[in-house]
């Protein structure tokens, strides 16, 4: 069992607050985060993935009772956002194996099957930055999951999908759902927040 707390949140970008005296606690297998443009929602996904220090408050992760250190967090934890790039000059199997190396991985999946239920495994030895926004989209999810997370962070997972895309999606949180794992969901489209058990709004 995953659970997520946060206690009095707070970040600054020098005179800006983006958010200040956020406290949740949750359990919940799939969380969303709404919010309109500019609210806030990546800062705060940024902050529970541990890729953003709060300016105060603390978040803490726990598994089966257990408290996950923020230094290993990324063991547990994949994160996708349209923002994150990887190699344009690479491969997607290159980019995938640095990962897989990246994380000292003892055991592989074969990157054709990671890829086959995103749609994406005829992409495999196609240079990154050929592929369509689409389907680089997939990629980024391939490397949010190949070292199968305990907890899948995804910000606007559906940016640039397609409606085959957007079912990938679905899919993808019922197996994490099923599976007992947890999925944080940032947007402020309907569709996406429909998947969530609980949802934190973000308003000004």
């Amino acid at each position: 069992m995953i659970k997520l707390k946060a206690d009095n949140l707070e970040k600054r970008f020098g005179r800006k607050t983006v958010f200040t005296d956020l406290s949740f606690e949750t359990g919940t297998l799939v969380l969303g985060i709404a919010g309109a443009n500019g609210s806030g929602k990546s800062t705060l996904l940024k902050c529970l993935a541990a890729l953003l220090k709060p300016t105060s408050g603390s978040v803490k992760w726990t598994l089966n009772d257990h408290d996950i250190k923020r230094t290993d967090l990324k063991n547990y934890l994949g994160f996708a956002a349209p923002y994150i790039q990887l190699y344009e000059e690479l491969t997607v199997r290159e980019n995938l194996e640095f990962i897989q190396n990246v994380r000292s991985l003892s055991q592989q999946k074969p990157l054709s099957d990671l890829l086959e239920p995103l749609g994406a495994k005829k992409l495999l030895d196609n240079h990154f930055g050929e592929l369509s926004t689409g389907q680089q989209q997939r990629i980024k999810l391939a490397a949010a999951i190949i070292h199968n997370p305990d907890i899948l962070l995804l910000d606007e997972p559906g940016s640039n999908l397609d409606e085959a895309g957007k079912n990938i999606i679905t899919s993808l949180v019922a197996q994490f759902k099923n599976s007992n794992r947890m999925v944080v969901i940032a947007s402020n489209q309907q569709y996406e927040l429909d998947h969530c058990h609980e949802i934190i709004e973000l308003k000004n």
